[in-house]
């Protein structure tokens, strides 16, 4: 095969001396063109708004190949005009390069679909495309034994030994395949684990995170070997590592193994209504580093781990999602308090937040400097939707309600005294007359 490019290329070198050789340039150009042309239709004609998974693969996918197909189709119909009239060795060589970029961007979405949106192939598909065809058009032209000896040559010392750059780079490459796969096979795992009943959320979780990290290790431990490369020669790594764990990356590392423990030990769980850090709100995502929590005022808090093992936590559904809501009252010193306690407690139970049981309660708290303190309390079962809601529905409900019996709502009220001085003047209000000796 490499014969067969290696002659394909050589006729092209031979055609580029030829005059005529530009109407195969121009040929190659107005079929890419052409293509570039018919791939913006495409994408303006079909949004991806996907009603399914397999119609949002199936667009993505089209999206990707439509270029290189139709160039490669227009280069093929191109090389069966000329052929008759003229040599066509560029566009012979043209269609396995276009043919190689619409399988190499194929493959690479396939694979970014499968490990997932927040894969590393999603983020760098089009470079990861980009360099695996490039790598092959190199191998075309025949350039590429000469850049893998231009690498070799080049060595660095690791230890006692001597690495080249393109072992290097052959091991990062193999590495990262191998990882790459690990993490597909990971999130395989995950998602059953994800799915499977008789299994808390938490560990869930906590064995989801603890497979991926297994696999990616292992992984890395069987590249390197694959790839000719001895695991000795980790060692400096390995000793940097540690130091930088112990001094640098200790706070990560905390946070990691807090992490395992809050996710196993169960303390805090998905859905939980928890102050940390003085941050009140509803758990909304857990990872092996941090522990994502969101207010009901749409703030979202990223609260390391290791802040859930050290201080105290406030779980307000620990062991019990019903909470107790308080609402202060307070009505004149004149009016008969027993009728105000039931109609509070009956305002309440109407409520269809308003858990029955424990049922409502309203009780005389003290006497306050305007009327009598009163307060409501009662219970509901789902906090994470917020109290203020609740608290403002009944408030309003037990305004209708006194205006209705005609409970007076006290005011604050001050009394105000004119004193008069010696010869019988009046003193203006406010203004305190120290000569008069009188209070």
């Amino acid at each position: 095969m490499n014969g067969e490019f290696e002659a394909l290329w050589r006729k092209a070198w031979a055609d580029l001396h030829d005059p005529a050789v530009l109407w195969q340039i121009g040929a190659i150009a107005a079929c890419l063109l052409a293509a570039w042309a018919a791939d913006r239709a495409f994408s303006r004609r079909v949004p991806l708004t996907p009603t399914s998974r397999g119609v949002e693969v199936g667009v993505g996918g089209a999206r990707r190949i439509v270029f290189p197909v139709v160039a490669l189709l227009l280069v093929v119909l191109a090389r069966a005009v000329l052929k008759p009239y003229l040599p066509v060795s560029l566009l012979d060589l043209a269609v396995p390069l276009l043919g190689a970029l619409a399988i190499v961007r194929s493959v690479v979405y396939l694979l970014r679909v499968a490990m997932g949106r927040g894969s590393m192939i999603a983020a760098f598909e089009r470079a990861l495309a980009v360099t695996v065809w490039g790598a092959f058009a190199l191998y075309i032209l025949g350039v590429l034994p000469r850049v893998v000896e231009a690498f070799e040559s080049i060595a660095i010392p690791v230890g006692r030994a001597r690495v080249s750059v393109w072992d290097l780079g052959w091991g990062f490459l193999g590495v990262a395949l191998t990882i790459l796969a690990a993490l597909w096979l990971g999130g395989l795992i995950e998602a059953r684990l994800m799915h499977a009943v008789g299994i808390h959320a938490n560990v869930r979780v906590a064995l989801a995170r603890l497979v991926k990290s297994l696999l990616v290790f292992l992984a890395v431990v069987v590249a390197l070997p694959l790839v000719g490369l001895d695991l000795t020669l980790l060692s400096v790594f390995g000793g940097a590592l540690g130091v930088g764990l112990g001094f640098g990356l200790q706070k990560i590392a905390s946070n990691y193994v807090s992490g395992f423990i809050v996710l196993l030990e169960r303390s805090i769980r998905l859905g939980d209504l928890i102050t940390a850090d003085n941050f009140y709100g509803v758990v909304k995502e857990m990872t092996t580093r941090y522990t994502v929590v969101k207010a009901l005022d749409g703030r979202e808090a990223i609260i390391p781990n290791e802040t859930l093992i050290t201080s105290t936590v406030l779980n307000h559904s620990y062991t019990d999602r019903r909470v107790r809501v308080a609402l202060p009252i307070q009505v004149a010193y004149g009016t008969d308090v027993e009728p105000v306690l039931r109609l509070s407690e009956d305002t309440a139970r109407r409520h269809p937040r308003v858990l029955a049981e424990p049922a409502p309660s309203a009780l005389l708290t003290g006497f306050g400097d305007n009327g009598l303190n009163l307060e409501l309390g009662f219970w509901i079962r789902d906090p994470e939707e917020g109290t203020m809601g609740v608290r403002s529905d009944i408030a309003l409900a037990l305004l209708a309600a006194f205006r209705t019996h005609a409970i007076e709502i006290p005011f604050p009220q001050r009394d105000v005294r004119i004193l008069t001085g010696a010869a019988g003047e009046t003193a203006p209000v406010g203004i305190p007359r120290a000569a008069s000796g009188r209070g």
